[in-house]
């Protein structure tokens, strides 16, 4: 036993002196190097091929990172020993996934290709001209030679679909929101989401189901329109405009959409945003399958209508009526330098193309106070008034709220005046807050509340009636008076001095 000790006593005081020498003879960088050399001669006579699949690429995310990370955190058909339990906030739902630098396999049509999520450290750099993530991530996949057409040919196509269908299915929506002066979170990323848990669907829209069904069937063309966009060389974008007095449900129909089509929403707040260049920056940084929202934009920014501004400026009795230009909007005392163009160029230009199946949707309260440059089709391809309550979308607000259906006699009183009240959803939905326990009492004060609106509404026009008709009695007196010539004011004062001395 005591000569076994000391031969492996030996061995080791042999091994040690041999590995002094060798880092002695060989410096690092030349046992990095041939490491090196025989790695990559190593692969000439290897069945394995591989690739990688970066988080980031270029400025970018990478598109086919995010499907992997979905498809891997989904698929049924994932083997593996060591996988990473995640649980989002308020679901109930356990998602897997690779944990950093491990491996999983999975099956495609019988051939086998295996995953590897590797997670590196991040250099530390001296300069850089946008902030980098800590951590630098990616997938590598293998897969023998032999199958490697395979993969490219059709297997990522798969993951690719199967992550957009776990996407649309997934009920977890997110909400963005641009951060406060272009700063970016800890991965580079200039948006700061939360999930999106707004109820508001189709069926519970307050609107004319006639021009419900028109929206519904243009936001479905335009989710499966691709291979036409494509062939019509167009990017696969479309801008709605929704334009309405306040509280006729501009942001719930946005909630609709987003949950209709399964995406998520980028809320922008131009105030935040500096400058154009910022702007585009932060349309590259939206993914695809996503509602772009600038709500209020006649608020926001000053982008109001060249044309009428023009002409307020130069008539002589309205050039108090403009409405003077926000503070901040020319770039005085550090303000946004946000340009008409730089939005134009936002939504159509060739940045808008950075990306595909994206909606803009800009809500405003006064159209006509918009840049006629910012509705053309193109960019607002379809204008939604989103106007006072109607009948129809009276009754889905009755079922919505009490269960009410449409038997009861009452319902023909209200139909008589609910168009002359001009009372908005919101209203409308207050009333039925206040009394969703009794449902006649709701409904009376909801027949008195529209009479009296309706009453006040009548004496508003028949008093504007008369403010116009006196306006163009006015103006025709002027006109008249602005038609008689100089001769006549000539001999009507001569006239009038004869008069006098006579009278002398």
């Amino acid at each position: 036993m005591k000569g076994i000790w000391t031969t492996t006593t030996s061995m080791m005081g042999v091994l040690a002196f041999c590995q002094t020498l060798l880092h002695t003879v060989f410096p690092p960088e030349l046992r990095f190097a041939s490491l090196k050399f025989f790695q990559r001669h190593l692969k000439w006579f290897s069945s394995y091929c591989y690739y990688d699949i970066t988080e980031i690429d270029g400025v970018n995310t990478n598109e086919l990172y995010n499907a992997v990370q979905l498809y891997l955190s989904s698929s049924a058909s994932i083997t593996g020993t060591h996988v990473s339990l995640t649980r989002g906030l308020n679901s109930s739902a356990f998602t897997f996934g690779v944990s950093n630098n491990d491996r999983l396999v999975d099956t495609y049509n019988g051939t086998i290709v295996e995953w590897e999520h590797v997670v590196t450290q991040r250099q530390s750099q001296t300069f850089s001209w946008r902030p980098l993530p800590e951590e630098k991530r990616g997938f590598t996949l293998r897969v023998k030679k032999k199958n490697r057409q395979v993969v490219l040919d059709s297997y990522l196509d798969f993951v690719m679909e199967k992550a957009n269908e776990i996407r649309r299915k997934n009920q977890d929506r997110l909400l963005y929101t641009n951060s406060r002066g272009g700063s970016s979170d800890s991965r580079g990323h200039p948006w700061e989401s939360v999930p999106f848990k707004h109820p508001s669907t189709f069926d519970t829209l307050a609107m004319d189901p006639v021009k419900k069904s028109e929206i519904m069937a243009d936001l479905l063309d335009f989710a499966n329109g691709e291979s036409f966009y494509r062939r019509t060389g167009r990017a696969w974008k479309r801008g709605y405009l929704l334009y309405g007095p306040p509280g006729t449900g501009k942001s719930s129909m946005i909630a609709a959409m987003a949950n209709y089509l399964g995406y998520d929403i980028y809320d922008l707040e131009l105030t935040e945003v500096n400058t154009n260049s910022e702007l585009r920056k932060l349309l590259m940084k939206t993914s695809s399958k996503s509602i772009i929202v600038i709500e209020d934009i006649d608020c926001s920014i000053n982008f109001s209508n060249r044309k009428k501004s023009a002409n307020s400026g130069a008539r002589k009795y309205n050039h108090d009526s403009a409405s003077p230009a926000p503070p901040g909007t020319n770039g005085e005392d550090g303000g946004s330098t946000i340009t008409l163009s730089g939005l134009l160029n936002f939504t159509d230009g060739l940045w808008s193309c950075c990306g595909s199946e994206r909606i803009f949707v800009f809500t405003t309260n006064h159209i006509e106070k918009l840049d006629p440059a910012l509705l053309r089709s193109g960019r607002m391809d379809m204008h939604i008034n989103m106007s006072y309550c109607s009948f129809p979308a009276f009754k889905i607000l009755l079922k919505n709220y009490m269960g009410y259906e449409e038997t009861d006699l009452v319902l023909e009183e209200l139909e008589e005046v609910i168009d002359e009240a001009e009372m908005t959803p919101a209203d409308i939905s207050e009333v039925l807050i206040k009394n969703r326990r009794d449902k006649s009492k709701a409904v009376q004060e909801l027949l008195e509340a529209m009479k009296m609106r309706a009453e006040k509404t009548r004496a508003k026009k028949l008093l504007e009636s008369n403010r116009n008709e006196i306006q163009d009695k006015e103006q025709e007196q002027e006109k008249m008076t602005l038609d008689i010539p100089k001769e006549g004011f000539d001999q009507l004062e001569e006239s009038c001095n004869k008069d006098d001395e006579k009278i002398r």
